[in-house]
């Protein structure tokens, strides 16, 4: 009798015990209500301050009860994917202790695909001097690193990556291609021509397969997005980044910093002048934030940003008080027919918006269309956002792209508004 006392205290211990962890797996659990002040459908990434540890697991879920993507950031943000109504409300359950979201690399819960799977991807390509690539659902982003300045290219712009896929694609891009090039050389060599535009026009990434391509020409210019510092008319285009850090590693947003040589700026300082930049890219978005400052200036400078105009195309740069775009035809407009969408925005304001063009075209491109911010101080940020689309995925016309920028734009003056309940 003692025995069987003794097994059903045991047993008893044991079911306290899993009772316990199950009470405590997802404590703490808090309400946050999320509010869309606009008459628009929101899709988009939220920062809710957050008030645990870091290092502690979250958990997000909808009304259902379905876990939900989300992000502790390197700043102590958490981060949410939330979907809401025009001038509605939606709802959120955040709980500490559950499985799943860690700092920086974080997701929100097993067996659930929407909620585990990337939605952002960072890759650095020595293979390629030094590339480094940030995507999301929409696009990628392209910056020229060291090997590149070593070999004498002038790559000083931020290149684009097309997609017409939500995966994370640009890696495997770069590997099948790089993959095939001593095969393509070798046959070449031996007089093969037929064969060897057979393999590369199956593996080159300057070729759509499917799911995108690198089609979009940068050389020395801005290319779609990069700062400048200003002399006058001329702009003090960067080279490529010295070095990088990765601030927030997905799977709902990328921060990427990027820090540049010092070089001499005689008209805007007696000491080399360095820039640094933080790239942020969210899930959904067209858009990146860029924020730049700075360091060595000894008097305030004029900076800008903006993107490159090729085939002396003016005709469809379009203007407007706090945003400029552009449709580019792309690197070989009789053959790929199809256009990029670029943009540059400026929430904040701008001073002054500008086409400069060159008296002849450079290598086809034939000037730039900027936004001029007046007298950025010494470690002062500028910041404003940057973007892409593609004709053949999501934008399918420059008017098309035209109401996307205008819908960005309101969404960043009127943003979601969240409220915590403990």
């Amino acid at each position: 009798m003692k025995r069987k006392k003794t097994i059903a205290t045991k047993r008893l211990h044991v079911l306290l015990l899993v009772l316990l962890l199950l009470t405590t797996t997802e404590s703490r659990a808090t309400t946050i209500t999320v509010s869309n002040p606009t008459p628009l459908q929101r899709h988009e990434v939220v920062e809710v301050p957050w008030w645990g540890d870091k290092a502690q697991s979250v958990t997000v879920r909808d009304v259902f009860g379905i876990a939900q993507p989300c992000q502790l950031t390197h700043d102590g943000r958490l981060l949410i994917f939330v979907s809401v109504r025009p001038n509605g409300k939606a709802t959120y359950t955040v709980s500490e202790g559950s499985s799943t979201a860690t700092e920086g690399n974080s997701t929100a819960t097993e067996g659930n695909s929407t909620a585990t799977r990337p939605w952002v991807a960072m890759g650095y390509h020595p293979e390629r001097m030094d590339d480094i690539v940030i995507e999301n659902d929409r696009g990628g982003y392209r910056f020229y690193g060291p090997a590149l300045q070593r070999s004498g290219q002038r790559g000083y712009g931020i290149d684009l990556w097309l997609k017409n896929s939500s995966e994370m694609v640009v890696d495997s891009l770069y590997r099948l291609h790089f993959s095939q090039l001593a095969k393509i050389d070798s046959l070449r060599k031996k007089g093969l021509r037929r064969e060897a535009d057979s393999v590369y026009n199956q593996t080159s990434f300057h070729l759509n397969h499917g799911r995108g391509m690198d089609c979009y020409n940068v050389g020395p210019t801005l290319g779609c997005g990069a700062p400048s510092l200003m002399q006058g008319d001329e702009l003090l285009f960067p080279w490529c980044y010295e070095r990088y850090e990765v601030l927030d590693n997905g799977p709902l947003r990328i921060t990427l910093r990027l820090d540049f040589v010092p070089v001499s700026r005689p008209s805007l300082s007696e000491q080399p002048v360095a820039e640094h930049r933080i790239v942020t890219l969210d899930r959904g978005s067209n858009f990146c934030r860029m924020q730049v400052w700075y360091t060595g200036l000894t008097r305030p400078a004029n900076v800008c940003s903006g993107f490159v105009i090729h085939d002396a195309d003016t005709v469809s740069v379009i203007c407007g008080p706090d945003y400029i775009h552009y449709a580019d035809p792309t690197d070989a407009p009789l053959r790929q027919n199809c256009q990029i969408y670029v943009a540059a925005l400026y929430p904040d304001g701008i001073d002054r918006i500008r086409r400069l063009m060159y008296d002849k075209p450079k290598g086809g491109n034939a000037g730039h269309t900027i936004g001029i911010h007046r007298g950025l101080k010494d470690g002062e940020v500028f910041t404003y956002y940057f973007g892409a689309a593609w004709s053949q995925y999501d934008v399918r016309s420059q008017a098309e792209w035209q109401l996307r920028i205008q819908d960005f734009l309101t969404c960043r003056h009127q943003p979601l508004t969240v409220s915590i309940q403990p």
